[in-house]
């Protein structure tokens, strides 16, 4: 039997960036140990960590000097339409588009749902409010009914991450893919950095045969999409542009026709739906636009005093947040590969367990480490043709966030409760006579929006008790 051994020169490259400690509890291993840590160590960039422990590659946040010149960006709002454009010509052009194979979807679904106390993914959170139904079926069943309409299907391709990878797709596997063809549903898993100790740069070992990785971010998208082959596949299929949302939005409208077609119309290589933030620090990324470019400002790195800005119109001046609801030319992201600093990295302080040099498990009480990752946003700046479109946030913005009782909610509660004030209104605008404070839910698939509704509902229908309306064998 052939034992695994440390390459000399992987040890060497090692040694030579001061990170051999990694290779501290090698004689304690087994070798299923040393195998495991092995494809770890081979598995990192060495010299691309290395530049970005002495700075090299990171993201630097708009100075305060580009920030003064900034200024709110113009919008299209989502059922108002443009000068050159009605809400109908774009529903035409976005319903084109799906009718003709040229859409497909991606969710980023990466992350388990450990604030919430729920450690699964968080797509197989219950979210139904009658139904609990997991987001992931929600989302399935949108596409599923968006399909129906275009006459063909919709691929949906699903970011996992080594965390969350096997348990969703043995969740999709137990439930027949919620009726998709497997086909059109594509997974893929996102990259993972390791972490680094704050003060010193060094790697943290998760265990003695590990080292502690962490999903590289929404941004990992990219190289993902790419290294899975994906991208090609896409392509090859006659994928023109991918409408990109992230898995904690039960509200999200996805494919909405409109939103497509004002991208299309427009000839934009990216497009953002963005909601009118509450108060100056809501926890969204600020769109501004500097020098002609649009760019996502993190709400933690935009200045108290330009968050509370005020326009000569008496509103916030950067007012538009960004809800994660893209739409990407399939030719931008193949270009943005290319394209050296596209997606710079982030670094965020986190409480990070690792090992010690004496073997044990330390659970820090602060932030002890930096992790390393990428947002998609970045590449906006990049963008010569961008389009941003306003949406009411009560009708497309509802992300899962937090756990019961949280005081800063978008807690279950306060997801579900979004879901049925919007289905509430749906039975209303279809003529039904709500009395009361009735649960309603209505499955996707039972009707998409309120004038599908309408044409499912007995005129004047009274609802008085909750009710979960779908199609018996959807």
């Amino acid at each position: 039997m052939i034992h695994p051994i440390i390459p000399e020169e992987l040890r060497e490259r090692f040694t030579k960036a001061g990170q051999d400690h990694v290779f501290r509890f090698w004689e304690e291993l087994d070798d299923y140990g040393r195998t495991r840590l092995l494809s770890d160590l081979e598995s990192i960039d060495l010299d691309a960590l290395t530049a970005l422990n002495s700075g090299v590659g990171l993201a630097n946040p708009l100075q305060e000097s580009l920030l003064t010149t900034a200024r709110p960006p113009e919008v299209v709002p989502l059922g108002e339409g443009t000068p050159r454009w009605s809400p109908q010509q774009a529903r035409l052009a976005g319903e084109k588009s799906l009718s003709s194979g040229e859409v497909a979807v991606i969710v980023v679904a990466g992350g388990k749902g450990t604030r919430l106390g729920f450690p699964y993914p968080k797509g197989i959170f219950p979210i139904g409010p009658i139904s609990g139904i997991s987001l992931f079926q929600l989302h399935v069943e949108k596409i599923r009914a968006r399909s129906r309409r275009a006459g063909r299907p919709i691929p949906l391709c699903i970011m996992t991450s080594p965390a969350t990878d096997l348990q969703t797709r043995s969740f999709f596997e137990a439930h027949n893919n919620f009726g998709l063809d497997p086909e059109n549903l594509l997974f893929f898993i996102q990259g993972t950095m390791p972490a680094v100790d704050a003060e010193s740069g060094r790697l943290l070992l998760a265990a003695k045969d590990r080292l502690a990785l962490s999903p590289d971010g929404h941004g990992g998208m990219l190289a993902a999409l790419a290294k899975s082959g994906i991208l090609t596949e896409l392509r090859d299929r006659g994928i023109r542009r991918i409408f990109y949302f992230q898995v904690d939005n039960p509200l999200v409208d996805i494919c909405c026709p409109e939103f497509l077609g004002y991208h299309i119309l427009s000839q934009a290589q990216v497009s953002t739906q963005v909601v009118c933030k509450k108060t100056p620090f809501d926890r969204l990324g600020n769109v501004v636009e500097v020098n002609g470019r649009l760019h996502v400002v993190e709400y933690s790195d935009l200045p108290a005093k330009f968050a509370e800005t005020k326009a000569p119109d008496g509103k916030l001046l950067f007012r538009w947040g960004s809800i994660a609801v893209h739409v990407f030319e399939l030719d931008f992201l193949a270009e943005s590969l290319q394209m050296a600093g596209a997606l710079p990295w982030h670094k965020a302080r986190k409480k990070v367990p690792y090992i010690d040099e004496h073997g044990s498990k330390i659970h820090p009480s602060a932030p002890n480490a930096i992790q390393f990752e990428r947002f998609i946003f970045d590449l906006l700046p990049h963008a010569s043709r961008a389009l941003l479109v306003a949406v009411p946030a009560e009708k497309h913005f509802a992300p899962l966030k937090n756990p019961s009782g949280d005081p800063a909610g978008d807690t279950p509660e306060d997801v579900r409760n979004a879901l049925c004030n919007l289905w509430r209104k749906w039975a209303e605008e279809a003529g039904a006579k709500v009395r009361g404070n009735p649960i309603i839910e209505i499955s996707p698939l039972f009707a998409l929006d309120a004038t599908e509704l309408s044409e499912r509902l007995p005129r004047g229908w009274e609802i008085g008790e909750s009710v979960y309306l779908r199609n018996p064998h959807s």
